[in-house]
């Protein structure tokens, strides 16, 4: 069944204006028969948003009306479309407990949801690791090169499966090779797969699904998917659940890559 469970909407705050009703429709017309709305969450309380104009996460102001949007959608296009109300959930190091006490308040209105890392935590500073490549260097030389960032960016994936976030946390780890998304923009060769099979082992172990997410593949600076194509296919010889998300967050690109994608793994 044609799936795609990774989609943001207009109340995303760097995103597009883009209706839910534009997703839903391209996606029928698509030959889809399920998709997942998944928000970027609230962050935190208490978390203060690194990027210049703080809009990594949807306002919490919103957060029922999103809800409650949703809810009507999925009721009116129920004959033709399974929608998921979702949310895609940071997990940020030191906020565990304020993100387990939002999903134990909004966990229960949910059908889906993704748990993501974005956010690197320094000595002093946390830093939105994907929000460009300036950012994205600049973080790499503050934290001794580019193999020691990455090294932190796995780590924190790993403990992002492994935290108590309570009976509504996520079972789905999102793109969980984002740190690829500006590896064109450094000339060092990074051999990063016993990481990355080490994170889809502990995937295994605790059940959790893996979003396969084709973004990577429009974005200049990495050209792959979120993992790589050697490592999706290790997750199925693990019998991982892979999920297919877009992560579109413009109607044009919802379900960009699927086909390509489809024809070189299962999924």
């Amino acid at each position: 069944m044609m799936r795609d469970g990774h989609i943001h909407t207009p109340f995303c705050p760097h995103g597009s204006t883009d209706s839910f009703e534009e997703y839903i429709e391209k996606a029928i017309e698509s030959g889809f028969k399920e998709i997942s709305f998944t928000e970027h969450a609230p962050l935190p309380d208490g978390f203060i948003d690194p990027t210049p104009d703080k809009d990594s996460g949807m306002d919490k102001v919103y957060l029922k009306n999103y809800l409650h949007q949703l809810k009507t959608l999925k009721e009116h296009y129920q004959s033709k479309i399974i929608i998921n109300i979702g949310l895609e959930v940071d997990y940020i190091i030191g906020f565990e407990q304020q993100t387990r006490q939002f999903l134990n308040e909004f966990g229960p209105f949910l059908d889906d949801a993704i748990l993501s890392v974005h956010f690197l935590q320094t000595a002093d500073e946390y830093v939105c690791i994907d929000f460009s490549d300036e950012v994205y260097l600049q973080f790499a030389n503050k934290v001794g090169g580019i193999a020691p960032m990455y090294e932190l960016y796995y780590e924190t994936v790993k403990k992002s499966i492994l935290a108590d976030l309570g009976p509504f946390k996520p079972k789905r780890i999102g793109h969980p090779t984002l740190i690829h998304k500006f590896q064109l923009a450094h000339s060092k060769q990074i051999d990063d797969s016993l990481q990355i099979k080490e994170i889809l082992i502990l995937m295994k172990q605790h059940h959790y699904e893996l979003d396969f997410n084709s973004a990577g593949l429009s974005k200049p600076f990495c050209k792959e998917p979120y993992p790589p194509l050697p490592f999706v296919q290790f997750a199925k010889e693990l019998k991982i659940p892979i999920i297919f998300g877009s992560d579109a967050h413009t109607a044009q690109h919802l379900h960009q890559h699927y086909e390509v994608l489809q024809q070189k793994i299962i999924f």
